[in-house]
């Protein structure tokens, strides 16, 4: 049997689901750009994503869609989380001290890692992409593929969040002007609110 099919559409699948903008991406980005606990957060988001593509793959999906209230559950902390992150990369835009924000507003590992648990596992676009959508697709696999469309669904996530964070030191040279941190802070407040807005815009269309 050729296994190198199933894992190439794992891993087409979750680079095309993983390299929009996002909230994941942006916090990667910015973890790079400032050179702070890089190898940690690039881990946590990897292992993670594959945890959920595992997930999905074993048919947990299923059991998701029979908890509407755990989505709602989601929906409501996730927005409230994406909104609070955005005002603060907004108002991070605005502040004097934008032009020092690496050395001023450094992150613990521990802070790190609950932000990066934050803006997986509150976002129910993750479970709706990487569980359910994954564990769709990988439904129409034979099953003895299966595991092989997880480890290329899951070595997508590696690589993409590998290069995103350690890629970014390559721009840290335009960094170093505090209009791009400015302007980065813009994107990503922009960026989170507008998730924070669709996330309220869903759960009220399922409220109804």
């Amino acid at each position: 049997m050729n296994h190198m099919t199933p894992f190439v559409s794992g891993f087409a699948l979750s680079a095309a689901l993983i390299m929009a903008i996002g909230a994941q991406n942006l916090f990667v980005l910015r973890q790079g750009l400032k050179g702070e606990h890089v190898g940690a957060v690039v881990l946590f988001f990897s292992l993670s994503d594959a945890l959920l593509i595992a997930a999905g793959v074993s048919g947990v999906g299923v059991f998701l869609t029979a908890l509407p209230h755990l989505a709602t559950i989601l929906t409501v902390g996730g927005a409230l989380f994406l909104a609070w992150y955005g005002i603060t990369a907004l108002r991070r835009m605005t502040s004097t001290n934008a032009m020092s924000v690496t050395a001023t507003e450094r992150l613990s590992l521990g802070r790190a890692m609950v932000m990066g648990a934050a803006f997986t596992f509150l976002n129910p676009h993750v479970y709706l992409d990487t569980v359910l959508l994954m564990g769709a697709a990988a439904s129409a696999q034979p099953e003895a593929s299966r595991r092989f469309f997880a480890v290329g669904a899951a070595t997508a996530s590696f690589t993409w969040f590998a290069i995103l964070g350690y890629g970014a030191r390559l721009l840290q040279p335009v960094f170093t002007r505090p209009v791009a941190w400015r302007i980065l802070d813009a994107v990503v407040g922009i960026v989170m609110l507008s998730l924070a807005a669709s996330l309220v815009l869903s759960a009220l269309k399922q409220a109804r």
